[in-house]
């Protein structure tokens, strides 16, 4: 049976059930297995001969040891079998010879949250029935553009849930806005801050570990857990992508069993490339992890100085899902690699000041896994184009941050180990932005005329779900301060 302990008290340990119904620990620690299982080349290669599903099932296994093999097959096949876009799910796109993208926005909401909330309410369902019988799991979600809708549609009208949403008011694309203020289902709330996602995350943060307010709930026969990646069951199907982008690699004859690869991620919160490093420490050969930021480049002095300081001018991208500057995930990195005394000791620092520094031998251990790079919004739109006509692959605004990452750190190392690159979003999601970047200007156009002239200049084809927003109503107009976040919950309860 496997155990999992908080990142801040290993005295902490619950089954994997517990760790997903709960969402945090109650100290404000995240869960963690206490010990990563194995994975050897031979289970990989075998694993290249299944489907997706098939690899899904196979990993996720080894994490939900408290479930049935029913249990696991039943939200895998619920989560996998319909909705995407693409029979493979995750599939790969070779852009040239040792590049490939590892596109994740084939499912419902376009973007790669969905890998992980189309399967986190069917998990949610059974831990709860383990772990909370009789009590109705409340879901606070904050986000920064992605996250809200794909957790909205999972959740949706899933039986003895409830689930609130809130977003920076001024800190999400247009699109991504309409797709969650549009939402339907009965069970489903959605509200904007004033702030940024930080202020959001905070909030929710705060509320997740108030006692009073989880008091309230309990009295009630509620119990809140969290559909962001701080939840296990959000960030523990995010390593099967990188098991089934290698072993795409593998059956496709791209690499041999046992070669190595670098994984380059965008990413803000950390969780993404956090699910690559996982995989690693499982057996998969990766060389190296390569993150990817914005001008919101808290992460990438972190993994190159051994300095986090969200004391800093905070930027307003193209790339919005990126815009954070306290990457949640690192917590459990830091874990990993020095333990939950000195993690304890660097989030009452960060908590505090803003800001901490990781000693020597923790920071030599991260730079020996992890490179990183950050590029701006000119150089996100200058990537876009030249990816877009020189190799005939139209790219998000977030996935262009990875792939100019990535080369210039190929410029920089020589180095030419194969590489796959998560790309994490349809870039009809950011149209205004993609369409200035492959055909110039946008003045006068709407977002949905803006949508129409990208398919029109580039040749690709939107999404349905997307299109379809422009005649839908909108239900969720509301705005409040980060002060006033408790209220909104205990409004949309009804208590």
């Amino acid at each position: 049976m496997m155990n999992y302990v908080s990142t801040r008290d290993t005295g902490i340990k619950v089954t994997a059930s517990q760790a997903i119904t709960k969402g945090i620990s109650a100290e404000g620690g995240l869960f963690v297995p206490e010990n990563l299982p194995k994975v050897s080349m031979d289970t990989v290669s075998e694993l290249a001969k299944l489907d997706y599903i098939g690899r899904a099932k196979s990993i996720l296994s080894l994490f939900l040891t408290d479930f049935t093999e029913a249990e696991v097959d039943s939200c895998v096949k619920g989560a996998y079998e319909t909705g995407f876009s693409d029979a493979k799910v995750a599939p790969l796109a070779k852009i040239e010879d040792g590049v490939h993208i590892l596109e994740l926005f084939k499912g419902p909401t376009c973007a790669f949250k969905d890998m992980a909330l189309q399967i986190l309410p069917r998990l949610l369902t059974v831990s709860s029935g383990k772990a909370a019988k009789g009590t109705k799991i409340v879901i606070l979600v904050a986000t920064s553009g992605d996250t809200g809708k794909a957790a909205l549609e999972g959740f949706k009208d899933v039986e003895n849930t409830q689930i609130l949403v809130f977003y920076p008011s001024d800190g999400v694309s247009p699109m991504q806005k309409l797709q969650m203020c549009t939402q339907e289902g009965n069970n489903v709330s959605v509200c904007a801050i004033e702030g940024n996602f930080d202020d959001a995350q905070s909030g929710v943060k705060r509320i997740f570990t108030d006692k009073a307010i989880g008091e309230k709930l309990a009295a009630n026969s509620m119990a809140f857990s969290s559909a962001n990646s701080i939840n296990w069951g959000r960030l523990c199907p995010q390593i099967v992508y990188y098991f089934s982008a290698y072993c795409d690699l593998l059956a496709s004859g791209e690499i041999k069993a046992g070669d190595e690869i670098n994984v380059v991620v965008p990413t803000g919160n950390f969780g993404n490339i956090l699910a690559a490093y996982y995989a690693k420490e499982m057996g998969l050969p990766v060389k190296k992890l390569i993150c990817a930021s914005n001008s919101n480049s808290v992460l990438t002095e972190f993994l190159t100085t051994g300095v986090y300081d969200r004391n800093r001018e905070f930027f307003t991208t193209i790339s919005p899902s990126m815009d954070i500057l306290i990457s949640s995930n690192l917590e459990r990195l830091l874990y990993s690699v020095s333990g939950s005394e000195n993690v304890k000791q660097w989030m009452k620092q960060l908590s505090e000041d803003g800001k901490y520094e990781v000693d020597g031998a923790t920071l030599d251990e991260i730079k020996a896994v992890f490179a990183a790079g950050c590029c701006d919004d000119t150089e996100t739109k200058e990537t876009i184009a030249k990816v877009f006509k020189g190799k005939g692959y139209l790219c998000d605004t977030h996935t262009a941050v990875a792939v100019k990452v990535y080369y210039d750190y190929k410029e920089k190392t020589g180095d030419s180990t194969p590489a796959v690159i998560a790309s994490t979003a349809s870039p009809f999601k950011f149209s205004a932005a993609v369409l200035e970047a492959v055909a110039g200007g946008t003045e006068g156009l709407d977002e949905f005329e803006m949508v129409e002239r990208l398919a029109e200049v580039t040749g690709k084809a939107c999404p349905e779900q997307l299109a379809n927003l422009r005649d839908k109503a909108v239900r969720f107009d509301g705005c409040c301060s980060k002060n006033e976040m408790d209220g909104v919950v205990f409004n949309m309860l009804g208590i």
